[in-house]
């Protein structure tokens, strides 16, 4: 298999695992494929970014900036399946329920959810909305693909420096962990749309989302002793949160 065949192959495997989005037919599946893929997750956070800022654009030209920051949210949810969302409702739960690891895990394996995890999605949710509605209008579309972007990337860096917590579950196929040089490549995707921001603003966004990624990821490694497919998606929902309160600071 050629560089670039390969290097495809890893990219439309992150698409298919994180989206809805189609891929190409001759795309295979693997763990070992998967495992590489790491290192495209923050590209795809851009590209789900990306569709969240062109329904932002296309609905603010005739509707009320509140109407268009939710239907760019709606977008980008239905893009992914909610597969962060739910990952972020379940650790809650699991946290906020067990009163030991083994429980934790149990109760995060469960696909219902329950009061904990529903308080939190709600909170995240209308925590987000807010704060894109307080964000200037001409950065909207850029935060919103910066922040889906970097915050794939917080959650990508899980996987280089923490174990994996289960003998199974939705993230094993992620469960080695990624080399120095595959994050430092996600760094790169997670960070080019950075560009796109204020310096200061872009500057404040990282500080807020990698200071909730550490703390997240510390909680997550004292109770469970590693991450789980949940801990990356609340991983990844926490930094974009902070992400964007991040965009907000001002200090004149």
């Amino acid at each position: 298999m050629g560089i670039v065949r390969r290097e495809a192959e890893y990219f439309f495997g992150a698409v298919r695992f994180f989206t809805r989005l189609p891929v190409p037919g001759w795309v295979g599946h693997s763990p070992e494929a998967l495992n590489h893929s790491a290192r495209y997750f923050p590209l795809v956070g851009l590209i789900v970014g990306l569709i969240g800022a062109l329904v932002f654009a296309g609905v603010s030209a005739v509707l009320p900036k509140t109407l268009a920051v939710l239907a760019a949210m709606v977008a980008t949810i239905y893009a992914t399946g909610a597969f962060h969302e739910d990952g972020w409702a379940d650790m809650v739960d699991g946290f906020g329920g067990g009163y030991s690891r083994e429980r934790a895990l149990e109760i995060m394996k469960d696909s219902r959810i329950g009061s904990f995890g529903a308080i939190a999605l709600v909170l995240m949710l209308l925590g987000k909305f807010v704060a894109l509605i307080e964000v200037e209008t001409l950065l909207v579309a850029p935060a919103l693909i910066a922040g889906h972007a970097f915050s794939r990337l917080c959650s990508t860096s899980l996987l280089h420096f923490l174990d994996y917590a289960r003998e199974d579950g939705k993230a094993k196929p992620l469960a080695t962990r990624i080399s120095l040089g595959e994050l430092l490549c996600a760094t790169g995707f997670g960070a080019v749309a950075l560009l796109m921001l204020p310096p200061t603003a872009a500057v404040c966004g990282v500080a807020l989302a990698l200071g909730a990624t550490a703390i997240l990821a510390a909680k997550i490694h004292g109770r469970l002793g590693g991450y789980t497919g949940d801990c990356l998606g609340a991983v990844q929902q926490l930094a974009e949160l902070a992400f964007y309160i991040g965009l907000l600071c001002r200090f004149s």
